[in-house]
């Protein structure tokens, strides 16, 4: 895999390069694809851990945490202590956070710190996207890059390659259980056909047994969901239900 993700792409910087051939993750060498990530956002917060365990043992791959700040969302969720706990209650799941945050950079060492694996900021945020991935892959942490649904997809394909993973959000971020916005497919088209092998496209937004089959065949191969796996009785049909097997 990795021989040839170098012959697709090599552009890339000397370091990023580096990065590509010596770290092996769940996102650049995943054991089967779709990844399927339960957003704790929708879990039941005073039963935090076990809301999580439940979760892994049902079959997901990884576990997804929204991070806002309060200004570039209208919301004010968790951070680098949440996180720390459950990498303390779980060190061997792969911590998947998302940074809703105006000024990313400044939390990728608490975050690293803390336990994450995946470190996605934003196109739209204040601070350089490729000094974001440079700063996470120096901690050790995947990166990853989302773009939000009014975003003119250009605006992201130059910064493409510096990352592990690309995000699509499928509604506007801030508050789960929103409806999936379907023309959001036609990026993820166009975001697929940019990619290398090592490389994954994530979708989060209203994604449920009624999208995932269009999410996925646009190319998606990481399917984040919350009330579509912890609003159901049953987690483990949920899961398989979005990752097709």
């Amino acid at each position: 895999m990795i021989g040839i993700a170098l012959k697709c792409r090599t552009h890339l910087p000397v370091s990023e390069l580096m990065h590509v051939q010596s770290k092996m993750s769940l996102l650049t060498a995943p054991p089967a694809l779709p990844l399927v990530a339960p957003s704790i956002l929708s879990a039941d917060f005073a039963n935090l851990g076990d809301e999580c365990n439940a979760v892994i043992a049902a079959g997901a791959d990884l576990l997804h945490l929204d991070v806002m700040d309060g200004l570039f969302v209208p919301n004010l969720t968790m951070g680098p202590a949440l996180c720390k706990s459950l990498r303390n209650a779980l060190p061997d799941v792969y911590l998947d956070v998302h940074l809703m945050v105006d000024t990313p950079l400044m939390y990728v060492e608490p975050f690293a710190k803390a336990g994450g694996n995946l470190f996605t900021c934003h196109v739209e945020a204040s601070d350089d996207p490729l000094a974001v991935a440079a700063a996470c892959h120096a901690a050790e942490m995947d990166a990853g890059i989302a773009i939000n649904p009014p975003t003119d997809v250009a605006e992201l394909l130059p910064l493409i390659d510096a990352f592990d993973l690309i995000l699509v959000m499928s509604v506007n971020p801030g508050f789960s259980g929103q409806s999936f916005i379907p023309e959001v497919l036609s990026k993820v088209e166009v975001v697929s056909e940019h990619l290398r092998p090592d490389q994954r496209l994530q979708m989060d937004g209203g994604v449920g047994p009624a999208t995932c089959e269009r999410c996925k065949d646009a190319g998606c191969d990481v399917l984040v969901a919350a009330s579509a796996i912890f609003g159901t009785d049953d987690y483990a049909a949920a899961i398989t239900g979005l990752r097709g097997f």
